[in-house]
């Protein structure tokens, strides 16, 4: 979403004001939660895919890659599909193969204090454009919760075994053959146990574009990975993510998301040594790390936070917690959210 012409930005986030309804669902086989998710998404979804599909690989392409990079989603995916099983359309957009570009903000920190690890985040979108889903699931026999991303996707998630993940965009537009950054979470959480596993898995699986991701484990070990399709993965021992890799590589892109700006707070933030949750929650729901620009299509959507040690997630809004579940109980609800250029309230 942009500003119509002659209307500046400030006037565009002014007159921004929505309401969602955060969904909170659980189940540990595709089911109706799974149909709920698909009949209310996949509409925008294929609206989108079928009109930016210019990367967009033939269906037995998308099938191929993921026999030979994701074997172990090949039948969970076939499952998925038969949801709406004349629709070939979705079933090759679950593969999340060569989909179009595909642009979030974010910001994600690892740290530990009294309770163990945890890996907090904010996800910065138009957030007419994001499901604002949790989703608990075991699919395949692994129990997992996190937030839906691409119907099947994820932007952010962990796992039983307490590997936590989130993605964050890496400010660069180069596009090749690879998946879709959403599914390869969903990959991550679906297959490892810990940090090291899905190192070993992302060395391998190609991404059509360039993607931080910040992972850790209930052993406290964190890592960051850049992921590209035109470079090998890059691993670095950093706690943090914003919008560059190596560095800004698209200056406009870069002082619209104040990445160096955000970069430099959790840097500064982070850099005396351990900090609590609660003082990341406080950073994580101020400027510049929180940001309102949803008229211009990228304001913070959600906050979250993953514990390891307790395999669970918290969201948060401007006015704080919507609630906390985790992979072992995790009460199917409906919350309203309201998102206005002061923030968003959990209603």
């Amino acid at each position: 979403m942009t500003a119509p012409l002659g209307t500046t930005q400030a006037e565009a986030n002014a007159d921004f004001t929505m309401n969602r309804d955060l969904l909170v669902m659980s189940e540990d086989r595709p089911g109706e939660a799974w149909a709920q998710i698909v009949r209310s998404f996949w509409p925008g979804w294929k609206k989108w895919y079928l009109s930016k599909g210019e990367m967009a690989g033939s269906a037995n392409e998308a099938k191929h890659a993921v026999r030979r990079y994701m074997p172990e989603m090949e039948r969970m995916m076939e499952r998925l599909a038969e949801v709406a099983p004349e629709d070939e359309t979705l079933r090759e957009f679950l593969t999340f193969w060569c989909p179009p570009r595909y642009l979030t903000n974010c910001s994600q920190v690892v740290s530990s204090d009294s309770y163990g690890p945890f890996l907090i985040r904010n996800y910065d979108l138009d957030p007419t454009l994001n499901e604002l889903t949790v989703l608990r699931s075991a699919w395949r026999g692994k129990k997992v919760i996190g937030m839906v991303d691409g119907l099947s996707g994820m932007s952010d998630g962990i796992n039983e075994h307490g590997l936590a993940v989130s993605l964050s965009f890496g400010g660069r537009l180069v596009v090749g053959r690879g998946f879709g950054v959403p599914i390869i979470i969903r990959y991550l959480l679906e297959v490892c146990t810990d940090v090291q596993d899905a190192v070993e898995v992302l060395r391998l699986v190609p991404s059509h574009m360039s993607y931080n991701l910040t992972l850790t484990d209930r052993s406290g070990k964190s890592v960051t990975a850049f992921i590209a399709p035109d470079r090998p993965p890059m691993f670095r021992s950093q706690n943090w993510a914003t919008n560059h890799q190596l560095g800004v590589e698209l200056s406009g892109h870069g002082r619209f998301s104040a990445t160096l700006e955000r970069a430099e707070v959790l840097q500064n933030t982070i850099s005396g040594g351990v900090v609590d949750a609660e003082s990341l929650k406080r950073i994580f729901l101020s400027k510049p790390v929180f940001t309102t620009n949803y008229g211009q299509g990228f304001g913070t959507v959600f906050t979250s936070l993953y514990r390891p040690d307790t395999a669970s997630l918290e969201l948060l809004f401007s006015s704080g917690s919507a609630g906390c579940w985790s992979v072992h109980d995790t009460p199917q609800s409906l919350i309203p959210v309201r998102f206005d250029e002061q923030g968003s309230y959990v209603q």
